[in-house]
């Protein structure tokens, strides 16, 4: 069974807006939200549960991705990683790593790992 989901660009101003937008799309149907994760993004990807569950092909159109791609970019993704480091569960030095990456023009930003989490799910295609 294939569907269209519609995620709305204008919604996603941040991290937290950006799971709100991905609850209130994939998630509508649950009795619980998906958390602030990208491991959490990742499975729901899969299929699991959600509105992806026992589908073989969903269309993600996402509208005004420019305007999320530059609310998740370099400023929020910094602000996520120096997070990262105030905790002392994340490996500081990885963490630092892509800090550094990032602050060198050469590390991804949030929306640049959202992209590569969908793209590894080939039965989910984005059509920005």
């Amino acid at each position: 069974m294939t569907a269209t989901l519609i995620l709305d660009g204008n919604a996603i101003t941040d991290i937290p807006s950006f799971y709100a937008e991905i609850n209130r799309v994939f998630m509508a149907d649950e009795s619980w939200t998906l958390a602030d994760s990208l491991d959490a993004l990742d499975d729901l990807l899969r299929g699991s549960y959600g509105a992806l569950h026992e589908k073989d092909h969903v269309a993600l159109a996402w509208t005004n991705i420019e305007a999320s791609r530059a609310a998740l970019g370099e400023a929020t993704t910094r602000a996520w990683l120096l997070g990262k480091l105030e905790i002392a569960a994340f490996n500081a030095v990885e963490v630092q790593r892509q800090l550094d990456a990032l602050d060198a023009g050469t590390g991804p930003t949030y929306f640049d790992i959202i992209m590569d989490i969908i793209a590894s799910h080939p039965r989910v295609q984005l059509v920005a």
